[in-house]
Protein backbone atom coordinates (compact mmCIF):
# COMPACT_ATOMS: atom_id res chain seq x y z
CA UNK A 1 0.00 0.00 0.00
CA UNK A 2 1.98 3.38 -1.25
CA UNK A 3 0.17 6.77 0.02
CA UNK A 4 0.47 10.03 -1.39
CA UNK A 5 -1.16 12.60 0.61
CA UNK A 6 -0.31 16.84 -0.02
CA UNK A 7 -1.84 19.88 0.49
CA UNK A 8 -3.76 21.08 -1.94
CA UNK A 9 -2.06 22.21 -5.04
CA UNK A 10 1.08 20.31 -4.27
CA UNK A 11 0.83 17.39 -7.18
CA UNK A 12 -0.11 14.63 -5.80
CA UNK A 13 -2.77 13.27 -8.18
CA UNK A 14 -0.57 14.06 -11.18
CA UNK A 15 2.14 11.66 -9.45
CA UNK A 16 -0.43 9.07 -8.56
CA UNK A 17 -1.62 8.37 -12.11
CA UNK A 18 2.04 8.45 -13.38
CA UNK A 19 2.67 5.98 -10.97
CA UNK A 20 -0.01 3.83 -11.98
CA UNK A 21 1.13 3.30 -15.49
CA UNK A 22 4.09 0.96 -13.85
CA UNK A 23 3.24 -3.20 -14.24
CA UNK A 24 1.51 -3.96 -11.01
CA UNK A 25 0.75 -0.62 -9.70
CA UNK A 26 -3.28 0.06 -9.81
CA UNK A 27 -4.85 3.22 -8.17
CA UNK A 28 -7.66 2.91 -5.30
CA UNK A 29 -10.35 5.12 -6.70
CA UNK A 30 -12.08 7.10 -3.53
CA UNK A 31 -15.50 8.07 -3.61
CA UNK A 32 -16.31 11.94 -2.60
CA UNK A 33 -19.27 14.31 -2.27
CA UNK A 34 -17.69 17.08 -4.24
CA UNK A 35 -18.73 17.85 -8.20
CA UNK A 36 -16.47 16.78 -10.65
CA UNK A 37 -13.68 19.00 -12.05
CA UNK A 38 -14.42 19.84 -15.79
CA UNK A 39 -10.77 17.71 -16.30
CA UNK A 40 -12.64 14.67 -14.32
CA UNK A 41 -13.92 11.78 -15.41
CA UNK A 42 -16.71 10.11 -13.25
CA UNK A 43 -15.77 6.47 -11.96
CA UNK A 44 -12.26 6.94 -13.27
CA UNK A 45 -11.07 9.68 -11.19
CA UNK A 46 -13.29 9.55 -8.75
CA UNK A 47 -16.75 7.82 -7.50
CA UNK A 48 -19.25 10.95 -7.16
CA UNK A 49 -21.31 10.05 -4.78
CA UNK A 50 -24.43 11.93 -2.79
CA UNK A 51 -23.64 12.83 1.17
CA UNK A 52 -26.67 10.74 1.81
CA UNK A 53 -25.16 7.62 -0.15
CA UNK A 54 -21.21 8.25 1.93
CA UNK A 55 -23.27 8.09 5.16
CA UNK A 56 -24.70 4.76 4.50
CA UNK A 57 -21.20 3.64 3.28
CA UNK A 58 -19.78 4.99 7.11
CA UNK A 59 -22.70 3.19 8.67
CA UNK A 60 -22.50 0.15 6.62
CA UNK A 61 -18.33 0.31 7.61
CA UNK A 62 -17.35 0.26 4.39
CA UNK A 63 -14.75 2.67 4.55
CA UNK A 64 -10.96 1.51 5.08
CA UNK A 65 -10.56 5.37 5.62
CA UNK A 66 -12.63 8.68 4.98
CA UNK A 67 -12.44 12.36 5.90
CA UNK A 68 -14.20 15.85 5.35
CA UNK A 69 -11.67 17.90 3.42
CA UNK A 70 -13.40 21.52 2.23
CA UNK A 71 -16.69 20.61 3.15
CA UNK A 72 -16.38 17.21 1.12
CA UNK A 73 -16.56 14.21 1.85
CA UNK A 74 -13.75 11.79 0.74
CA UNK A 75 -13.67 7.78 1.67
CA UNK A 76 -11.77 4.61 0.28
CA UNK A 77 -13.60 1.32 -0.17
CA UNK A 78 -12.13 -1.37 1.54
CA UNK A 79 -13.28 -4.30 -0.69
CA UNK A 80 -11.74 -3.34 -4.07
CA UNK A 81 -8.36 -2.32 -2.05
CA UNK A 82 -8.11 -5.86 -0.24
CA UNK A 83 -8.62 -7.28 -3.35
CA UNK A 84 -6.01 -6.00 -5.93
CA UNK A 85 -3.63 -6.34 -2.56
CA UNK A 86 -4.34 -10.03 -2.37
CA UNK A 87 -3.55 -10.48 -6.18
CA UNK A 88 -0.35 -9.20 -5.58
CA UNK A 89 -0.76 -5.42 -6.74
CA UNK A 90 0.86 -2.28 -5.45
CA UNK A 91 -1.91 -0.14 -4.83
CA UNK A 92 -1.86 3.62 -4.71
CA UNK A 93 -3.76 6.23 -2.34
CA UNK A 94 -4.37 9.51 -3.52
CA UNK A 95 -5.62 10.46 0.46
CA UNK A 96 -5.00 13.41 2.73
CA UNK A 97 -3.07 12.86 6.34
CA UNK A 98 -6.50 12.11 8.31
CA UNK A 99 -7.12 9.11 5.74
CA UNK A 100 -3.61 8.39 5.84
CA UNK A 101 -3.33 8.12 9.77
CA UNK A 102 -6.88 6.01 9.43
CA UNK A 103 -4.81 3.15 7.24
CA UNK A 104 -1.84 3.26 9.13
CA UNK A 105 -3.84 2.54 12.49
CA UNK A 106 -5.97 -0.25 10.73
CA UNK A 107 -2.63 -2.15 10.69
CA UNK A 108 -3.31 -4.07 7.86
CA UNK A 109 -1.09 -7.48 7.07
CA UNK A 110 0.77 -5.78 4.13
CA UNK A 111 3.20 -3.59 3.95
CA UNK A 112 2.55 0.08 3.28
CA UNK A 113 5.02 3.37 2.54
CA UNK A 114 3.78 6.79 3.34
CA UNK A 115 5.12 9.75 1.08
CA UNK A 116 3.78 13.69 2.02
CA UNK A 117 4.77 16.01 -0.95
CA UNK A 118 5.46 19.42 -0.80
CA UNK A 119 5.22 22.25 -3.10
CA UNK A 120 8.96 24.03 -3.86
CA UNK A 121 7.41 27.06 -2.00
CA UNK A 122 4.86 29.13 -1.29
CA UNK A 123 4.84 31.73 -4.05
CA UNK A 124 4.88 28.11 -6.36
CA UNK A 125 1.56 26.44 -4.40
CA UNK A 126 -0.31 29.91 -4.84
CA UNK A 127 0.63 30.21 -8.81
CA UNK A 128 -0.60 26.30 -9.32
CA UNK A 129 -3.70 27.03 -6.91
CA UNK A 130 -4.36 30.06 -9.27
CA UNK A 131 -3.54 28.12 -12.37
CA UNK A 132 -6.09 25.48 -11.48
CA UNK A 133 -9.62 25.58 -12.04
CA UNK A 134 -10.05 27.90 -9.40
CA UNK A 135 -10.27 31.21 -10.65
CA UNK A 136 -12.44 32.07 -7.01
CA UNK A 137 -9.38 34.48 -5.21
CA UNK A 138 -10.92 33.06 -2.02
CA UNK A 139 -10.62 29.35 -2.39
CA UNK A 140 -7.78 30.06 -3.67
CA UNK A 141 -7.12 32.18 0.15
CA UNK A 142 -8.55 29.38 1.98
CA UNK A 143 -6.36 26.54 0.38
CA UNK A 144 -3.44 29.04 1.09
CA UNK A 145 -4.52 29.06 4.71
CA UNK A 146 -5.01 25.05 5.00
CA UNK A 147 -1.83 24.34 3.79
CA UNK A 148 -0.01 26.23 6.72
CA UNK A 149 -2.17 23.54 8.60
CA UNK A 150 -1.48 20.64 6.40
CA UNK A 151 2.24 20.95 6.41
CA UNK A 152 2.67 20.30 10.18
CA UNK A 153 1.61 16.58 9.51
CA UNK A 154 4.80 15.92 7.37
CA UNK A 155 6.25 14.40 10.38
CA UNK A 156 3.92 11.24 10.26
CA UNK A 157 5.42 10.05 6.65
CA UNK A 158 8.08 7.70 6.04
CA UNK A 159 9.17 10.02 3.04
CA UNK A 160 8.70 13.50 2.20
CA UNK A 161 9.70 14.64 -1.18
CA UNK A 162 9.52 18.33 -2.72
CA UNK A 163 7.35 18.34 -6.20
CA UNK A 164 10.03 21.28 -8.13
CA UNK A 165 10.14 18.86 -11.03
CA UNK A 166 7.13 17.14 -11.34
CA UNK A 167 9.37 14.42 -13.87
CA UNK A 168 12.50 14.54 -10.61
CA UNK A 169 9.56 14.32 -7.85
CA UNK A 170 7.87 11.24 -9.73
CA UNK A 171 11.75 9.20 -10.52
CA UNK A 172 12.30 10.04 -6.56
CA UNK A 173 9.35 8.19 -5.16
CA UNK A 174 9.81 5.03 -7.77
CA UNK A 175 13.30 4.44 -6.78
CA UNK A 176 12.49 4.64 -3.00
CA UNK A 177 9.44 2.76 -3.11
CA UNK A 178 11.44 -0.21 -5.18
CA UNK A 179 14.06 0.61 -2.18
CA UNK A 180 11.30 -0.07 0.56
CA UNK A 181 10.55 -3.31 -1.38
CA UNK A 182 13.56 -4.90 -2.39
CA UNK A 183 15.11 -3.89 1.54
CA UNK A 184 17.93 -1.87 -0.54
CA UNK A 185 20.11 1.09 1.10
CA UNK A 186 17.41 4.44 0.51
CA UNK A 187 18.84 8.23 -1.14
CA UNK A 188 17.13 9.76 1.19
CA UNK A 189 18.05 13.33 2.75
CA UNK A 190 16.61 13.75 5.93
CA UNK A 191 18.02 16.91 6.91
CA UNK A 192 17.06 18.54 3.96
CA UNK A 193 13.56 17.74 4.34
CA UNK A 194 13.57 19.58 7.43
CA UNK A 195 15.03 22.52 6.66
CA UNK A 196 12.78 22.90 3.65
CA UNK A 197 9.61 22.02 6.01
CA UNK A 198 11.07 24.73 8.38
CA UNK A 199 11.27 27.44 5.06
CA UNK A 200 8.00 26.43 4.03
CA UNK A 201 6.42 27.41 7.68
CA UNK A 202 8.06 30.71 8.86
Amino acid sequence: MIILSSPSGAGKTTLVNLLSKKKNFEVSISHTTRKPRPSETPNKDYYFISETEFKRLINNEEFLEYAKVFNNLYGTSRTPVIDKLSKGKNVLFDIDWQGADQIKNKKLDYKLITFFILPPSKEVLFQRLSNRDMKDKLIVEERMRQFSRDVLHWINYDYVVVNENLENCYHKIYSLINAEIENKSKDYDAEYVRAHVEKLIQ
